[in-house]
This record gives structure tokens, C-alpha cells and sequence, in this order.
């Protein structure tokens, strides 16, 4: 199974057409077909379902496509990376990051890396914590902000930061109108919430409320904290998500969220079993350097907004 069979097939796994597949390809259309059937007799399985109307992919065919992209796409990286080994550091730097606080997060970090390494450029990556683990085990990217809780054993990584729990509510919702910025967690157990998708963060936040004798009323799971910010303008619910953002908005109200407060550990983590390339080590020992020297209360980090000070009560989440 070479890389020429696989960039031909996956050409041919999206047009589902030989004819016209041979054509974006410049080759002739029998060449074609008969290294499909080689592909396939090589792995030993059906990879097309063939009719008077064309193809269509086999359940094998679809995982196929899927790892032929992925394999594709990582040997392009490769490449690139060897020609730029003997170069100045650049090249892409591939990296993953969960919703939320995160983003904002790796900002600061990207934005430092930038005025000393002007040459590198990124690829930035945003989805739920498992999809954004599942790319970095299969070396789609090369390094990743996740939150915590974290597989130890497969993952090695830095502590970025805390962040605490808070509820957006709605400015029109008669929560938004109450004194002080800080909500007890009680108030909001009869609301509608909107909440991070990942399976574990909605057993967590199920069992914050239990642990006061209460259950909450989830109207939305959602991995894309702009999803559960849209949703939380239209006065649709309250978000429940740790402190992410930095642009003041005048159709919510943030307020931290305490008896009992959470917050939420944002960590740089890699494959234990990785070898990583220059430029990733390189930035993971910025990050490491950013964070010994706190550098993050520099006049060039320093946020424009306030942020929530963390309780010293408040647990992880």
C-alpha cells in the first residue's frame, strides 16, 4: 500500500467516479481501475460498491478514506519538517485546542513565540477534548491545550493555569439584575443550562449540583463555547463554562459561581511515547519559560479585562 495508490484512491473515494477521478489525476481511466482492484486485493477487502451508477464506499472503504487522508496529510508535515531541519526554526506548527478558556490561552503564548521566531506559522485546531486527543494520538497535530482530567500515562505535559466555573446569563434574565458579581450554585438548578459537551464535564457539573441535594436541568451540550454563548444572547439558557473570554458583550452578564466554587486546569500536553519535532520542543520550552518567568503579568500579556478571583474553597471541576 504505497502513498501513490493512496492519494490516487482517495481521489477516487470523493468523486466516487473513475472517469472523472482519472481525469483530475491525468491518467487514463483502465490504469486507474486496476490499481483500485490491487489496492484492494492487497488489503483484502471490498473498498467499492460498483453499480450502473457509479461507486459508493463500503463500510472498509469509508475507514479507508478517513486513514488514507490522515496518512496523506501527516507525510506532507513530514516533508515540510525535513526541509526546514537544516533551515532557521519555522515551518507549521500544528496545534490543538478545546473550547472555552483555551483559546485565549494559547494566544498569549502564540503571540510571544511570534516575536522570536517570525518565521513559524500555525495551524490552530479547535473541537472537544476527545476529538482534539483522538488527532494528537494520530500525529495530526503536534501538541495540544486540553483541560484537565488528562491520561496520565499516555500524555506528559505543563500546567497552564486555573480558571473559575462562572454562569452567562442572559442580561434580560432576572439573575443578570442581582447584586454583585457571584451566583450560588442553588440559584441556578431550576434554570435551563447550557454546558460542555464532554461526557465527563456533564457528570462532574450533575454531581456539583447533587452534592447540594439538586439536579439540573440541561437544555444544551455543547463542545463550541460561541454555540453556548449565541444560545445564552437569545435568553435560550444560562452557560454554565469556566472563564474564557476577554470581549465584553452587552447582551450577557457574567458572575462567578460559588457554594461551592470550581475551576477548571488548562494543561500543554504531548504523547509520552512522542518524538517531538524541533519546532514543537521549542515551543513547549517557551511556554515552560513563559510560565517560570510569569511573564503573563508582563506589559505585553496583561489583559484588557478583569478577571474573577479564584476562591481559595474552590476545587477542580
Amino acid at each position: 500500500m504505497d502513498l501513490k495508490s493512496l492519494e490516487y484512491y482517495v481521489v477516487v473515494a470523493k468523486e466516487l467516479n473513475i472517469s472523472r477521478a482519472a481525469r483530475l489525476l491525468n491518467i487514463s481511466q483502465p490504469p486507474l481501475s486496476s490499481r483500485m482492484k490491487q489496492l484492494e486485493e492487497e488489503l483484502e477487502t471490498t473498498l467499492f460498491i460498483r453499480s450502473k451508477t457509479g461507486l459508493s464506499l463500503t463500510p472498509s472503504g469509508a475507514v479507508l478514506y478517513r486513514r488514507a487522508r490522515q496518512i496523506l496529510e501527516l507525510t506532507q508535515h513530514t516533508r515540510e519538517e525535513l526541509l526546514n531541519l537544516e533551515a532557521s526554526l519555522s515551518g507549521d506548527l500544528r496545534i490543538g485546542t478545546v473550547e472555552g478558556r483555551a483559546p485565549f490561552l494559547l494566544a498569549r503564548y502564540v503571540a510571544g513565540f511570534r516575536d522570536e521566531f517570525p518565521q513559524v506559522t500555525y495551524t490552530i485546531r479547535t473541537g472537544g477534548s476527545d476529538e482534539i486527543l483522538d488527532q494528537l494520538r494520530h500525529h495530526l497535530i503536534d501538541i495540544a491545550v486540553i483541560a484537565a482530567p488528562f491520561d496520565l500515562e499516555q500524555l506528559d505535559g505543563i500546567a497552564l493555569g486555573k480558571q473559575p466555573w462562572v454562569a452567562i446569563i442572559p442580561r434580560q434574565h432576572p439573575l443578570a439584575a442581582k447584586e454583585g458579581e457571584t451566583i450560588d450554585l442553588a440559584e441556578l438548578a431550576d434554570e435551563p443550562l447550557i454546558v460542555p459537551e464532554r461526557p465527563s464535564r456533564v457528570r462532574a457539573i450533575d454531581h456539583w449540583f447533587s452534592s447540594l441535594g439538586l439536579t439540573p436541568a440541561f437544555l444544551c451540550r455543547t463542545s463550541n463555547y460561541l454555540n453556548a454563548l449565541a444560545l445564552a444572547e437569545q435568553n435560550a439558557g444560562i452557560c454554565i463554562f469556566p472563564q474564557s473570554t476577554y470581549t465584553p458583550n452587552p447582551h450577557v452578564v457574567t458572575k462567578l459561581i460559588t457554594n461551592p466554587p470550581k475551576i477548571a486546569e488548562y494543561f500543554l500536553v504531548w504523547p509520552k511515547d512522542a518524538i517531538l519535532s524541533e519546532l514543537s520542543e521549542a515551543f513547549r520550552d517557551y511556554v515552560q519559560d513563559f510560565i517560570d518567568e510569569d511573564r503573563l503579568h508582563s506589559d505585553r500579556f496583561r489583559t484588557r479585562e478583569q478577571e474573577f478571583e479564584i476562591p481559595k474553597e474552590a476545587d477542580l471541576l
